[in-house]
């Protein structure tokens, strides 16, 4: 098995930050975000990674220049998260291992947590492994749905959801696992027969259960992972995390 490689979304423009950087670029404690993202993925043994940029995305290469673990996909047009992923199709052709999908905008995303779902895909080797949050308030974000066996069954966005689900408290945090070529092969049957006619990620632990494929979620992400960055307010909260850790 080849050692583990990341894809990191850096495509997004940080249309609600007031800013006209890359949402990545935006500053947290002096720091742009996706460096937050990239040292946690780093400490936990991932080995490469490819950074998926679009909007302004010679700002991103430009700040991540001379990192040898890094490549970069492009995301010309924003058709959604897995869109994202289908962009980096050739620089995981030949990988034999798992991948790792985050967002470029989760400064708190932690090694610990990252390395706890390679060390259960290592162990098990499934298709997929989301992870997961049970979450105080968890309006708003997708609900981990699962069957009676507490097997993983779907993701159900808050908008979509009953109201049982809607008191589910488990939820999606857009961080997964796959196996690459399972990922690769249901990528090829991700469409975007949605309002939004978007390709989304959260749609591929579906396509991979259709083909009984081993799909599993771990409830292991730490509520400080939950904050990641929309807002400027959101900013202003991630800072005083930040702060409150080094303290």
């Amino acid at each position: 098995m080849d050692a583990p490689i990341a894809i990191v979304m850096a495509a997004g423009k940080g249309t609600r930050m007031k800013s006209d950087l890359p949402k990545v670029l935006c500053q947290a404690s002096g720091r742009p975000l996706i460096r937050y993202v990239l040292d946690s993925l780093k400490a936990a043994g991932v080995a490469g990674m490819v950074v998926v940029v679009g909007y302004k995305s010679e700002l991103v290469e430009s700040e991540l220049d001379g990192d040898p673990a890094i490549r970069f996909a492009y995301q010309t047009e924003q058709l959604g998260t897995g869109h994202a992923v289908m962009m980096c199709r050739e620089q995981l052709a030949g990988h034999d291992g798992p991948v790792v999908v985050v967002a470029g905008d989760s400064p708190m995303m932690q090694a610990s947590s990252i390395r706890t779902l390679l060390d259960e895909f290592k162990r098990s080797r499934p298709a997929c492994i989301l992870g997961t949050l049970v979450h105080d308030n968890p309006t708003g974000l997708g609900r981990i749905v699962r069957d009676s066996d507490g097997k993983f069954v779907g993701i159900v966005e808050h908008k979509d959801a009953t109201e049982e689900q809607r008191q589910i408290a488990e939820v999606n945090m857009s961080t997964y696992i796959f196996d690459c070529q399972k990922m690769l092969r249901a990528l090829d049957r991700l469409t975007d027969d949605n309002r939004q006619k978007e390709y989304y990620i959260t749609d591929l632990p579906g396509i991979l259960l259709g083909n009984d494929d081993d799909v599993r979620a771990l409830p292991v992400l730490k509520p400080i992972e939950a904050l990641s960055v929309n807002t400027v307010e959101h900013l202003e909260e991630v800072e005083r995390a930040m702060q409150e850790i080094s303290h």
